[in-house]
């Protein structure tokens, strides 16, 4: 397919329209945004190459018009000498160089003609180049988005996942159980205390009073020494 052929297609595409019956419209896109570039590469290859015959050609005339006023001189200096035979010559060869002229200028007019169409193509070739990367951008977005919502409705719905919040559920139930053993294990201790009981405990306390203060007692020489 040639450059302009592919350029037509492209500029006359309707991108929705393709992705909607692509099989893969990532790929699609991928695949289209990557023959853009390349047609907009040929396109600007083929407008630099315009505009280099058209210098060439803006060049010659120029030239040409040099060649003609020397003619042209020639022709005077001829006439001016009484030699009408060398000024019928020069003056031929100045149309000579006319005519040439002539049908460069005709070029030069086509050149610019050229160059204006593919400044038109490649403006619109770059407005769908960005359209496709627009789209492009809304596919990958798109596709992320459902992938990331995909492994989460997985992980949620993983039976590994019910199966570890069951074990925990068993754990929890396990752990009730040996706090309620040891919860069990206080229940009437302070109701079973009698009479008796509670006085040997204050008792008890007393004689652990009286022990402190005797060996708090004793410490005093020892520190008052040391000091």
């Amino acid at each position: 397919m040639g450059i302009f052929s592919r350029l037509t297609d492209i500029i006359n595409s309707n991108l929705n329209a393709l992705l909607d019956h692509a099989e893969d419209p990532e790929k699609m896109i991928r695949m289209m945004i990557q023959e853009m570039e390349d047609t907009l590469v040929e396109v600007r290859s083929a407008a630099a190459k315009t505009i280099a015959d058209q210098k060439d050609a803006e060049r010659k005339i120029r030239r040409l018009a040099e060649a003609e006023a020397e003619w042209q001189r020639k022709a005077e200096l001829a006439l001016s000498k009484d030699r009408e035979d060398l000024a019928r010559g020069a003056l031929m060869e100045k149309a000579k160089l006319t005519e040439i002229t002539a049908q460069i200028e005709d070029d030069l007019t086509h050149l610019r003609d050229a160059l204006g169409h593919h400044e038109a193509d490649v403006i619109k070739l770059e407005a769908k180049l960005r359209e496709a990367k627009a789209k492009k951008a809304t596919i990958d977005a798109r596709h992320k988005t459902a992938q990331n919502t995909l492994r989460v409705k997985r992980t949620l719905y993983d039976n590994r996942i019910e199966d570890a919040f069951t074990r925990f559920d068993k754990v929890d139930a396990r752990l009730d159980r040996l706090e309620g053993e040891a919860d069990a294990l206080e229940l009437g201790r302070g109701a079973g205390r009698t009479l008796e009981d509670e006085f040997a405990s204050l008792e008890t306390e007393d004689a652990i009073e009286a022990e402190l203060d005797a060996l708090k007692a004793k410490l005093k020489p020892a520190q008052k020494a040391e000091k």
